[in-house]
């Protein structure tokens, strides 16, 4: 049996530094509880501006807008920055992998994504989000399949996938065939029926899956951040419901809702092998002869220099 944790807790909005901080304060803690892998929620370092419009409606763009992006901006980090290096350090130091959502800073643009971490080599992957979701394509880019990225561990094999890409098929149909033992799911979906597509995905990867949502309230963000539209849990900007789920789609801890903390769980990295008798999507459930999947994992650059 292995023991992972799931830290379900807010950022700091637009502080870098204070939200390594914070990670590493609950890095420390759920190693300090035998956790070998550890999981944080989408945008964990950088911010989710929930409710916030940029200014961009139809059409038009505001300077009060483009100010707050540029604030957004400047909360960002670059994948080899000192922020995440930090972070690195202290996953060497207590021998903890470590799975992290951050908003990037790549050139001008912005990238939701999720950073793989390993206690011996640092970090080993960083999955850009392949789809925004809604306004969010206002804000940040799109990744592309060269960061499909999955990761040998003493666990088993680790992969992300964030938020809302959990609902396109063909996406978790190709981490299903790069062998992801340790699905894990970032996000900042506090909806009641988050759990029920956790659920579907361990049962139908027969993958255990562990997915971390913030908490995090109004108050925590600066006095002049702009929620433009109203929240649908009044003063709680995102609520939680952090889940651990294993093969067999039995809750192994979670959900739980308005408040920080770490869920734990110890996993049978049998349950995965024994659930593939009946049940392999890529396997000998996948019918070949009538469906295929190409997946592109090559890098896709603007610009090209011969």
């Amino acid at each position: 049996m292995h023991t992972v944790a799931v830290v379900q807790a807010g950022s700091v909005p637009f502080d870098a530094e204070a939200s390594v901080d914070k990670a590493i304060a609950r890095l420390r803690e759920a190693a300090g509880k035998g956790a070998e892998l550890v999981v944080f929620p989408e945008a964990f370092i950088g911010g989710y501006p929930k409710g916030s419009t940029f200014g961009a409606p139809v059409g038009m763009r505001t300077g009060q807008g483009r100010a707050q992006f540029e604030r957004y901006f400047d909360g960002a980090v670059t994948v080899d920055g000192p922020e995440m290096n930090r972070l690195a350090e202290a996953a060497r130091e207590v021998g903890t992998f470590v799975v992290i959502g951050i908003i990037e800073r790549s050139g001008n643009t912005l990238y939701c994504t999720a950073v793989m971490i390993d206690p011996e080599l640092g970090i080993v992957g960083a999955h850009r989000k392949l789809m925004p979701t809604g306004t969010e394509r206002v804000i940040w880019g799109f990744g592309d399949g060269s960061t499909l990225d999955t990761m040998d561990t003493p666990l088993g094999r680790v992969g992300s996938v964030i938020c809302w890409e959990n609902y396109m098929p063909l996406l978790r149909q190709a981490m299903y065939a790069k062998g992801v033992e340790l699905y894990c799911a970032p996000t900042v979906d506090d909806r009641p029926t988050w759990t029920a597509t956790m659920t579907h995905i361990a049962l139908e990867g027969r993958t255990h899956v562990l997915s971390a949502c913030q908490f995090i309230t109004k108050s925590e963000f600066p006095d002049d951040h702009p929620f433009d539209e109203e929240l649908p849990y009044g003063e709680t900007a995102i609520r939680g419901g952090s889940v651990i789920i294993a093969p067999t789609g039995e809750v192994l801890a979670g959900p739980v809702y308005e408040e920080e903390t770490i869920l734990y769980a110890d996993i049978d990295l049998g349950a995965k092998t024994r659930s593939h008798l009946d049940f392999d999507p890529v396997g000998h459930y996948s019918r070949p002869d009538v469906f295929e999947l190409r997946v592109d994992t090559r890098a896709k650059g603007s610009v090209s220099f011969e």
